[in-house]
């Protein structure tokens, strides 16, 4: 997924816009570290309303990359996050990110939480044998692919992305790990675009470390 996205402000009533309400997976019992960090993670987004068009509200997560405390601060919220989602006992043995902008945080994560890094890349960048997977997109059908010794069988394997909106590239993630018989714990994301309903085409946990802000007066 992009690192940033484009969708309707909050008091932009669209049709295909579901109502309001937050679909995260985040644990109730959150530590007050991981809560600082959100908040502050959160302040950090940059919004471009009226952007590519009018009436889409345009929210850029590069920020956070650009600023290394607040890089530190992401892969320490999203440790965080895994830790308090599936258990000190349940950490992934392998993270999966998805071209190209999980590649900016999957690696470090992946560090963090004493796994291997694995990426599912576009059709024709992987060298060797690999697995292949289609997956819709707005103009037509596109693939990702997985280099097939990526993922050993029975390995718990966590997926990775900047953002979930329709959903689709993240389903053709998951069917690659099953495809290597991986064991898949979940979907991660920094921001989801709930209105696009993109968590139903996943059949793991799906898991949200930031919600989507308000339009900033």
């Amino acid at each position: 997924m992009d690192s940033t996205s484009a969708h309707p402000p909050r008091d932009r009533h669209d049709a295909t816009e579901a109502p309001q309400k937050r679909l995260s997976a985040s644990s109730p019992t959150s530590s007050p570290e991981l809560t600082d960090l959100r908040m502050r993670l959160h302040r950090s987004l940059r919004q471009y309303p009226n952007f590519p068009s009018p009436g889409i509200l345009f929210e850029d997560i590069l920020p956070i990359f650009a600023d290394p405390l607040l890089h530190r601060s992401l892969i320490r919220a999203l440790e965080l996050h895994v830790t308090d989602s599936y258990g000190e006992r349940q950490t992934p043995d392998v993270v999966v990110g998805l071209e190209a902008r999980g590649f900016l945080f999957g690696p470090s994560l992946a560090l963090k939480l004493g796994a291997g890094f694995v990426p599912v890349r576009k059709q024709g960048k992987l060298p060797g044998l690999t697995e292949t997977a289609a997956f819709q997109k707005e103009y037509g059908k596109d693939f990702f692919q997985i280099q097939s010794n990526g993922i050993k069988p029975g390995q718990r394997v966590l997926i990775v992305d900047d953002i979930i909106a329709t959903g689709g590239s993240a389903a053709a993630a998951g069917s690659l790990v099953k495809k290597l018989g991986g064991t898949l714990l979940g979907y991660v994301f920094i921001l989801e675009l709930d209105f696009l309903k993109g968590r139903e085409k996943l059949d793991a946990p799906v898991h949200t470390l930031l919600s989507s802000q308000e339009e900033k007066s």
